[in-house]
């Protein structure tokens, strides 16, 4: 064996050590886009549900309306750049209008009743689904996605990220900033914090708790409607399309700890590393699988979920 037999092995040896790195490095940009879409789709639901307690199964279409609302537009302004960028706050409109409208028909009446939330926003979630079938028709429909973001960037080492997977990475971090900034230093976020903590001292206190559900579902359900648009960079959109997230985005509430923002932030992006991870190894479909046994192991394990919220309720 030869000097140059040596020679090719290391740097087979070195070869191969770079791909894995590659490898590992596009997978984790992979799992952290996949993140981005969990967390911008749970974090609306962080408030209605986690800070609440409201089993909002309609926060799926309140998705979905945000959606449409890019789809509408692009009617009207044909520059997808513009349309995209008008209906980031239109569409947070829009569905912040649609939850306090839940809120003051329905939500209200049931705040003691969780298990009827459950009920009622199912319902309702099936006559938004009828109601876009109506307006928009059974078939899926597609946006226009900006020039600027249907290329990609090329990183060192041969790794490439989808502009539009940059693009809601920055809108979910952007999201998360602004959520926790409101609620930490704003007036009407420390009056949330008040009534989550204990809603009957809160309404002794002098704090309007009915004008407090009301803005906290505001703004809890525009949020949905941002991850709408967001999504429509990704596929195509439906009436159905909330259904298929709305469970993912209650399972990144639940095991990031029931009203705690930083656990939504966390688990997300650690079950779309998971999952990205899972589908580089496996398939999907078993990547699902692998994601939801995790999911199962660790509430067996922490039923809490990972951080737990602190209150002065004495019930």
């Amino acid at each position: 064996m030869g000097p140059g037999d040596a020679s090719a092995r290391a740097r087979t040896h070195q070869q191969f050590g770079v791909r894995t790195v590659t490898v590992l490095i596009g997978q984790l940009f992979t799992g952290v886009s996949i993140g981005a879409v969990l967390l911008l789709i749970a974090l609306g639901l962080a408030l209605t549900f986690g800070q609440m307690g409201v089993i909002n199964m309609a926060h799926g279409e309140f998705i979905m309306a945000g959606a449409y609302t890019t789809y509408v537009l692009q009617q009207v302004i044909t520059a997808a750049g513009w349309s995209l960028l008008i209906a980031l706050p239109v569409a947070f409109v829009v569905a912040g209008a649609m939850g306090v409208l839940l809120e003051i028909l329905l939500i209200r009446r049931l705040y003691a009743r969780p298990l009827d939330t459950l009920l009622v926003t199912w319902g309702v979630s099936l006559i938004l689904q009828q109601l876009a079938r109506d307006i928009f028709g059974s078939p899926n429909v597609q946006t226009r996605a900006p020039e600027l973001l249907t290329g990609n960037v090329a990183l060192p080492g041969g790794i490439t990220v989808a502009n539009n997977r940059l693009f809601i990475l920055a809108l979910a971090g952007g999201a998360v900033v602004a959520l926790t900034l409101a609620l930490r230093v704003t007036p009407l976020g420390r009056r949330i914090r008040a009534v989550v903590q204990n809603r009957d001292l809160a309404a002794v206190s002098g704090i309007p708790t009915a004008r407090v559900d009301r803005a906290t579902f505001f703004i809890g359900s525009g949020l949905a409607g941002i991850a709408g648009v967001a999504l429509t960079l990704l596929g195509p959109i439906g009436p159905t399309m909330g259904t298929n997230l709305i469970i993912d985005a209650f399972l990144v509430v639940v095991v990031g700890g029931i009203g705690q923002l930083k656990g939504t932030v966390i688990v997300a992006f650690a079950l779309g590393v998971l999952q990205a991870s899972g589908e580089y190894l496996t398939t999907l479909s078993v990547a699902k699988v692998m994601v939801f046994i995790a999911i199962v192991a660790f509430l067996q394990w922490r039923p809490q979920g990972l951080f737990t919220l602190r209150t002065r309720s004495l019930a």
